[in-house]
């Protein structure tokens, strides 16, 4: 969001600090169901605990971060079983804004979408873990904005938010890069023939991929056993 003039309003301390904790809890630095250090974090981050305070409160709305009965902060642990219901919304919302793109989405928005499946395609061996998710969160951000439809957009936000650990572990799969650059070429091959029906089909089957990934993720976790 801009002001008038085109000036970028100064992100407060609490949006710098949550975007921090976002990513430890990504990288697995604060593993889901631990407790959050307030004090400790406070400390490391540079910041008074009333801004980090605030960024736990943006991380519960996110539903990343979750409180105990004694209004203790820890990061969330949902159960396969949610992550699943999740992604099954989140499926029919890229689906939905895939279908209205073809119809709304400039050549320079697809142009655009092209561009970051192939940077993707072109890296994908030499791309880090964090690259490759990132690129490929900045490819489906650019299909939902390309909807022009802002309540779709915000809503997308919101579920790929709560999602954004489970689809990191996902794309951390290199045996499945693969697949998932054949289902990105799929969907900017129907996206640039406009076709809605394919495009939305496209990016429903490849968020079934991600559930199939992050189910067989919770299956090796519940195989492992420690170490004596």
């Amino acid at each position: 969001m801009k002001e008038e003039g085109g000036v970028r309003p100064r992100r407060t301390l609490a949006e710098e600090a949550a975007d921090n904790l976002r990513e430890f809890i990504l990288l697995g630095k604060l593993a889901p169901g631990t407790a959050i250090p307030e004090r400790d974090l406070a400390e490391a981050l540079g910041v008074s605990r009333t801004p980090l305070r605030e960024a736990l409160r943006l991380l519960e709305i996110e539903g990343l971060v979750e409180y105990s009965a004694t209004r203790r902060p820890r990061v969330a642990d949902p159960s396969l079983h949610e992550l699943t219901q999740y992604i099954s919304v989140l499926g029919a919302l890229e689906a939905l804004a895939g279908e209205t793109a073809c119809i709304e989405a400039t050549m320079a928005e697809i142009a655009e979408i092209v561009r970051l499946g192939a940077r993707m395609s072109s890296n994908s061996s030499q791309l880090e873990p964090l690259e490759f998710f990132q690129l490929d969160m900045q490819f489906h951000a650019a299909i939902v904005e390309a909807s022009r439809n802002e309540p779709l957009i915000e809503t997308h936000r919101q579920y790929n938010a709560r999602l954004w650990r489970a689809r990191f572990l996902s794309s951390q799969q290199v045996d499945r890069r693969d697949n998932t650059l054949a289902q990105h070429a799929d969907i900017t091959d129907a996206l640039q023939k406009r076709d809605a029906k394919a495009t939305r089909r496209a990016l429903r089957d490849h968020l079934k991929s991600t559930i199939e990934n992050i189910a067989r993720i919770h299956s090796d976790d519940a195989d492992r056993t420690p170490e004596d």
